[in-house]
Parts: C-alpha cells; sequence; structure tokens
C-alpha cells in the first residue's frame, strides 16, 4: 500500500513594486557603469585604429596599397561597431536594428572595393572619430562620480589614517580651505554628507552620460538599418496587398462562374425557348417565362449577396456597427456582437478590413466549425483596433499558406496589421486581429 507524500506549500513573500523599481534601478546602475567604463578602451583603440588606417590609406593610394588599408581599417570600424551594437540593447532597454553591409561579390579586386562603397562602413568609422571625446567624457564623470561617492561613504574607516593638518601646514582639508575649523567628528560628518549626495545622484548621472553616448551609437550605427527596415516592411505590406487583391479577385471570379454565370445561361436559354413556344403554346411560353422571372430574381440575390461580400452599401452609408449588425444577422451561426469603438468613423481602410475579416470569419465557422454560437468582440483604444472572432466549434484552424486565413493574414499585413489564431484540436478557434484606428 503506498500513500502520497504531502508536500508543505512553500511561503512566497510577495514582490512589491518598491523593491522591483530598486532592483531595476541597481541593475540598470552596473549595465550603464560597466558600458562607459569598457567603452573607453574600445574607444582609444578604435579611435586610434581608424585615424591611423584612414590617414595611412589616404597617404598611399598613390601605389594602390592604399585601397587595401583603408579597406582593411573599414573592416575594423565595422567590428568596433558591432561591439557597440553588442551593448546598445541593454543600455538603451529596447533592441536595435543591425544593418545590413554589402556582400563581397566577383573578382579579387571588386571584394576589396565593396568595404569602400558600403556608406555604413564609413559611418562606423565617423562613429569611431565621434565617439572618442564623448567616451572620454563619460568615463571621466562616472569614475569621478563612483570615486566621490564610495570616498565620501567611507571616509570614517579610514580617516585615523590621514595625516592631521595641525601637524603638516601643507595638508589642508576642506573645511580648512573655506575658513572652518577641521576636526575628525567634522570632516567625517562632512565628507559622508557629500559622499551620501553623490551616491543618491550617481545612478542619475551614470544613466545621463551612457544615455548619450549610447543615443550617439544608435543614431550613427543603427539609424540606416531602421530605415531599411521600414522600406523593407513597406515593400513587404504592398507585397502583400497585391497578393489579397489577386485572391480576392480569383474567388470572386470563381463564385461569379460557378453561381450567377450559371444562372445567366439558363436565364438566356429559358428565355430562347420562351420565344419559341409564343405562336405554338402560349400556356407553355408562360410557365417558361415564370421560371426565367425566378431564375433572374435568384440571380440578383446571389450577385448581391457577392457585392455585400466586397463593399456593402451599409459600410460605406452607416459605418463598421452597422454593417458588422446586418452580417451578424445573416450568419447561420447565431453570433453574439459587442462593438466598442468611437463616435466619429475611422478610417475607411480599417473599416473595410474589419469588415472583411469579421465577414471571412464568420464564413468559415459556418462552413468548417460546427459551432452552435459565435462571438464577435471589437474595441479602438485610440491607436489600434481589435477585432476579435471566436466560436465553440470544433477547431483544428491553421495560418498555413494555401488556407482561407492566409488571405486575411495578406489583408492585415497590408495596413500594417497582424492575426492571432488560437485554435486547438477540439475547439473553440479564438481569431484575434490588430489593425491601426486610422
Amino acid at each position: 500500500m503506498t500513500t502520497d507524500t504531502a508536500v508543505l506549500p512553500t511561503t512566497a513573500f510577495p514582490d512589491t513594486p518598491g523593491s522591483r523599481r530598486r532592483t531595476g534601478l541597481f541593475r540598470q546602475l552596473g549595465i550603464d557603469t560597466g558600458y562607459t567604463l569598457t567603452g573607453f578602451p574600445v574607444a582609444i583603440a578604435a579611435f586610434v585604429v581608424v585615424v591611423t588606417g584612414l590617414s595611412a590609406g589616404a597617404g598611399l593610394l598613390v601605389v594602390w596599397v592604399g585601397i587595401a588599408v583603408l579597406a582593411g581599417t573599414l573592416l575594423a570600424a565595422r567590428g568596433f561597431a558591432a561591439l557597440e551594437r553588442a551593448w546598445l540593447p541593454a543600455v538603451l532597454g529596447r533592441p536595435v536594428p543591425r544593418p545590413g553591409y554589402l556582400r563581397a561579390e566577383g573578382r579579387p579586386v571588386r571584394k576589396l572595393f565593396t568595404p569602400l562603397r558600403d556608406p555604413q562602413t564609413w559611418l562606423d568609422a565617423l562613429h569611431a572619430l565621434v565617439r572618442f571625446p564623448v567616451a572620454i567624457a563619460s568615463f571621466v564623470v562616472t569614475v569621478t562620480w563612483w570615486s566621490i561617492a564610495l570616498g565620501g561613504l567611507t571616509y570614517g574607516a579610514y580617516d585615523w589614517a590621514l595625516t592631521e593638518s595641525s601637524t603638516d601646514p601643507r595638508n589642508e582639508d576642506l573645511l580648512e580651505l573655506v575658513g572652518l575649523d577641521s576636526s575628525p567628528g567634522r570632516r567625517i560628518a562632512l565628507y559622508t554628507a557629500i559622499g551620501l549626495v553623490f551616491a543618491v545622484l550617481l545612478p542619475f548621472v551614470v544613466r545621463a552620460v551612457a544615455l548619450l553616448q549610447a543615443q550617439l551609437g544608435r543614431v550613427m550605427l543603427t539609424s540606416r538599418a531602421a530605415a531599411q527596415a521600414e522600406i523593407g516592411r513597406l515593400s513587404e505590406g504592398r507585397e502583400a496587398a497585391v497578393a489579397a487583391e489577386a485572391v480576392a479577385l480569383r474567388r470572386l471570379e470563381r463564385d461569379i462562374h460557378d453561381g450567377p454565370q450559371q444562372r445567366l445561361v439558363r436565364l438566356a436559354m429559358d428565355l430562347s425557348r420562351a420565344q419559341r413556344q409564343l405562336d405554338s403554346d402560349p400556356a407553355s411560353a408562360r410557365a417558361t417565362l415564370g421560371e426565367a422571372t425566378d431564375l433572374a430574381r435568384e440571380t440578383l440575390e446571389e450577385l448581391r449577396a457577392l457585392s455585400r461580400g466586397i463593399a456593402p452599401p451599409v459600410l460605406a452609408d452607416r459605418g463598421l456597427a452597422a454593417a458588422l449588425a446586418a452580417l451578424a444577422a445573416r450568419s447561420p451561426v447565431p453570433v453574439d456582437l459587442a462593438v466598442d469603438l468611437p463616435t466619429e468613423r475611422l478610417a475607411p481602410v480599417t473599416e473595410n478590413t474589419a469588415y472583411f475579416v469579421v465577414s471571412e470569419a464568420l464564413a468559415n465557422v459556418a462552413k468548417h466549425s460546427d459551432a452552435e454560437l459565435c462571438r464577435v468582440a471589437l474595441a479602438c483604444d485610440g491607436r489600434r483596433l481589435r477585432v476579435v472572432v471566436e466560436d465553440d466549434g470544433t477547431g483544428g484552424a491553421v495560418l498555413a499558406p494555401g488556407h482561407g486565413l492566409a488571405g486575411l493574414t495578406d489583408r492585415l499585413h497590408a495596413v500594417d496589421g497582424q492575426l492571432t489564431v488560437d485554435s486547438p484540436r477540439g475547439g473553440p478557434t479564438r481569431l484575434t486581429a490588430e489593425l491601426p484606428c486610422a
């Protein structure tokens, strides 16, 4: 016979906001101090290498050796820049983009010219020159502030070992310099107070000089990479928009071919048959015309349904909330709709995209989920619109190329939005879309 061993719960002490702030302050102080102290020798080495290499390379250009020297100098500057970029996320508190350098291709001579043709390598070299005086100032301020803070707070431990000013007229302390009487108690009190003031200001002063140096590195070493990333993001968004429109056009073409086009062909055949029956069999002609009328009505309803999937008139006339209410009313699966939108209208592209997302999601719920209830919630916080569609179906929806949700992803990507799908096997399925409100 076995029994389960009882395990006593451990007592967890609450982590108060004040303790978290103090821990974060001390951690950031250590990061900033390490950054400014280690950055000083690195800045000296980078300055010496770049100045020497550029000078020697420029002087040797007449014999072509200077090209190799300049290329090597720029590559060395790239290495120093990589070290600086490695520090920046910890100091700035956020990730920084890394630039894409030109790749050396072709013959050896062309590869030799590659660093000289890359604008970022020249920015790396310029950063090594501009950073040098900033690194010196940061190092001096950091060392001075740490020294005064530590020396003042610990002055009482070593005052006894210092020579008294009364026995050595050349030894004057701060009290005597300002015309006051000096004694061990007064000196300890004064220097401890000074050390305390410097200790309180230490995290902020070190943070300021570290940010000054880090912001210089961010501007010169990552701004071009950020611009490249933004251009790439816009290019991807444009490609996603083109892909989404192509998919929508192909689907519309398929729906028209499979539905209204076939009905119109049959309608033309029925009208031709009725025309032939007018003289010989008027009763059959009237019956055929009645069938043609019903068929024309069905075709019109189907065309209206297709147009609602593209851009329903109610969306342009009455806004997103009214369009979604009409969409939910037509859904074969009951829809619980919750809309929290500002009183003013959103941007047309935002409303169209949100309507398209909800329309496609409800269509997928009706076709594939076997759900009995669906919930649609929209909320806008002023900057981002959040659309959530959740059903109690069987789940199993995936974001994979070629599936219906891929079109939603492209449509959202085109407007700087994103789509998240949580659909485990057995359900429920939760689809979340976020896109800019304006």
